[in-house]
């Protein structure tokens, strides 16, 4: 059986990701791999390439042929200098920014909007007054404040204790 190392294409229509895979020559290029061996997403910049090296090194040693795209992979990992033992070929793959720490971040806007005296979700309402700073003194609270223009309305006179009790019998 001709085994090969090749690309299997994976992704959406202009978002291509490929998987380095280990596959017999006459299977489809998308169809069922004998091993997966790496990973290459090249619409990243820098582009994510990442294989595992020992695999790698095991199916070359046995003879699996890589195609031209995946030996372009190898020159940029090292991973063909390895085999090749050629040395005097620099390899290099860009490394890939850390993505920051989202909790980070967060921490930092909130102290910042601190800082500015600015909170983050401050409710619109205003402040309701305290019943016991409003209370006015005992003379002027038993007639209410009226406004100038307002009716005055008079309250009701409370029928006496004597009437309730005969209307009670």
């Amino acid at each position: 059986m001709a085994v090969k190392i090749r690309l299997k294409r994976l992704g959406k229509i202009r978002s291509p990701h490929y998987r380095i895979v280990v596959m017999d020559s006459r299977t489809k290029r998308d169809g069922r791999a004998i091993e997966e061996i790496g990973i290459y997403h090249p619409k990243n910049d820098p582009s994510v390439i990442r294989v595992d090296s020992e695999r790698a090194q095991h199916w070359l040693g046995v003879g699996a042929q890589p195609t031209e795209a995946v030996v372009a992979l190898f020159k940029r990992t090292g991973d063909w200098q390895q085999f090749t033992g050629d040395h005097s070929i620099p390899s290099g793959v860009d490394p890939q920014p850390s993505k920051p720490d989202k909790l980070a971040r967060y921490n930092a806007a909130v102290l910042e909007a601190e800082a500015a005296g600015e909170a983050i979700s401050r409710p619109k309402r205003t402040p309701k007054k305290s019943v016991a700073a409003d209370e006015p003194s005992s003379t002027a609270a038993a007639q209410p404040a009226v406004a100038e223009g307002e009716p005055v309305a008079e309250a009701p006179a409370s029928p006496p204790a004597a009437d309730q009790t005969e209307n009670e019998a």
